[in-house]
């Protein structure tokens, strides 16, 4: 997916809630984030994929995350922005200097896409059988475009987001490194066309307006999860917050749990690196016993 935004992986949920499956979606995301408090502990708990956006250092754990994922056979669907980063005029220009060096187009609606991770995802999942497809998903702004987690705060939500998909069968997909490099780089050739005809004519992928949408989950379904879940963590929330308030054990409880969460990642790295320590355990019992038998 091209990275418009600090929120677009947010605003795809709502895709995802009406078209596929949301509880399958791991992002791939830097790790500072699962620092923040409450949403990084939960981002951790869900195994999402942490990088550094340096290969030396990520390559290991993406080998190690992604083999996690087809041993245990984890159907998932793992979000990535090759891009790296959000679309800014500073990293535009970046993505222009890169450009120039190696004699690319400079592109104004996508940055060049960063293949090495990709081309090393795609490998390592088809290798474990636990690749059906990639999805190549465009998103665009019509109206406004809320760039960071600040004009959201402010109440600028976007008033329509487009999100233009495509599907490639892994039977479809070139086989070599260099090959997949060069069809990445291809889709995002496409995505910048594809968004200048959007945003330069009448903001529709489009332009007949008959799109193909696929059918949707029945509304009254997403109306009936939207409502539950603002419900429930309304509800959670206030409740937390009230026992908390009232009785000393639930004070004494919480900071204990916040003490576990801050260490825990001090000291181990995260819950999800705890998860990987725990399948390696348990799969080198299993390979021993294997053996004495």
């Amino acid at each position: 997916m091209n990275h418009r935004t600090r929120l677009d992986w947010m605003f795809l949920w709502n895709c995802l809630l009406r078209y596929s499956y949301l509880r399958l979606e791991k992002i791939c995301l830097k790790s500072s984030l699962k620092a923040v408090p409450g949403f990084g502990w939960a981002m951790q708990v869900a195994a999402f994929i942490f990088i550094r956006r340096k290969w030396e250092e990520d390559k290991a754990h993406f080998e190690a995350m992604l083999d996690y994922f087809c041993d245990i056979k984890e159907p998932l669907q793992l979000l990535i922005f090759p891009e790296g980063t959000d679309l800014t005029e500073n990293t535009k220009a970046r993505s222009h200097v890169f450009a120039e060096k190696n004699a690319l187009e400079k592109y104004d609606y996508v940055l060049h896409p960063r293949t090495t991770g990709f081309t090393f995802i795609v490998h390592r999942l088809r290798e474990g059988n636990n690749l059906d497809a990639i999805h190549d998903i465009t998103v665009a702004y019509p109206h406004n475009i809320p760039q960071t987690e600040k004009h959201i705060l402010k109440g600028n939500f976007p008033k329509e987001i487009h999100f233009h998909v495509r599907r490639y069968p892994v039977s479809s997909l070139p086989t070599s490194k260099e090959d997949l490099q060069l069809w990445c780089q291809e889709r995002w050739k496409e995505k910048e066309e594809r968004l200048r005809t959007f945003y330069e004519g009448d903001r529709y992928f489009d332009v007949t307006r008959r799109s193909r949408i696929p059918p949707c989950k029945s509304e009254l379904r997403v109306h009936v999860i939207k409502f539950a879940s603002l419900l429930y963590w309304t509800s959670f929330t206030l409740v937390s917050f009230y026992l908390i308030y009232l009785y000393s054990m639930v004070r004494w409880y919480a900071l204990a749990m916040i003490l576990i969460f801050v260490l825990q990642e001090k000291y181990f790295g995260g819950l999800e690196l705890i998860e990987l320590e725990c399948h390696r355990h348990h799969s080198a019992r299993q390979a021993a016993a294997g053996k004495q038998k």
